[in-house]
């Protein structure tokens, strides 16, 4: 199998976090340079029709372009460490979690980066600062919600670690870029939670 991935970009770091956990090998990664519009390439495009990373090429051909959908089929192949779920509840409960971080925190912050950082004008054409700036109090906001949360339990999902703090820390990680820090903004509880994810080794994967 292929992992297509792009350094730096949250989606495919969120991948990479998830094989770690569970100590995957065996899959070789193929690097686009987002920047040089690799992944616009008819080559690309041709496995990754939205032009979007990551994607996993099967080995039968078949490609995997959506982030919880390469993640669910890995967790099928490798179901140990579990991260999705061990049965329908538990799982229905992480995918909420995981699906509140994506829309919630991870799409704010990726509108606000792609809107306002200059290094990312290449990427979005045009790029629309005032929304970018808007996006980013919005990111506040949802970012104090999962402060609370944290306050009561010690995990994104609950009591254990699982695939919603691979997401939220990939993007709290991300949201570096727009020059975020859970703890400047009063966010305590989130802050000691993103200090945690990031002594896992699997915080270091690239």
């Amino acid at each position: 199998m292929k992992l297509f991935v792009a350094q730096g970009a949250p989606n495919p770091r969120r991948v990479t976090m998830f094989m770690a956990e569970k100590c995957i090998t065996g899959i070789d990664w193929v690097n686009l340079d987002l920047n040089a519009l690799e992944h616009k390439g008819a080559a690309y495009l041709a496995k990754s029709p939205l032009a979007k990373v990551p994607a996993l090429e099967l080995d039968d051909g078949r490609v995997l372009t959506e982030t919880r959908a390469i993640c669910t089929y890995l967790e099928g192949l490798y179901p140990e460490t579990n991260l999705i779920g061990t049965d329908f509840e538990e799982r229905a409960f992480i995918e909420m979690a995981d699906r509140r971080v994506e829309w919630s925190l991870l799409l704010g912050i990726g509108n606000c980066v792609r809107h306002t950082h200059p290094g990312l004008a290449v990427l979005e054409q045009p790029q629309f600062p005032d929304f970018g700036h808007a996006q980013a109090q919005k990111v506040i906001e949802a970012a104090r919600w999962f402060d609370q949360v944290l306050e009561r339990q010690s995990w994104i999902a609950g009591e254990r670690y699982t695939i919603a703090d691979i997401t939220a820390f990939c993007a709290i990680e991300f949201a570096k870029l727009m020059k975020f820090k859970p703890s400047a903004h009063g966010l305590h509880s989130l802050q000691a939670w993103r200090d945690r994810v990031a002594e896992r080794p699997s915080a270091r994967a690239r």
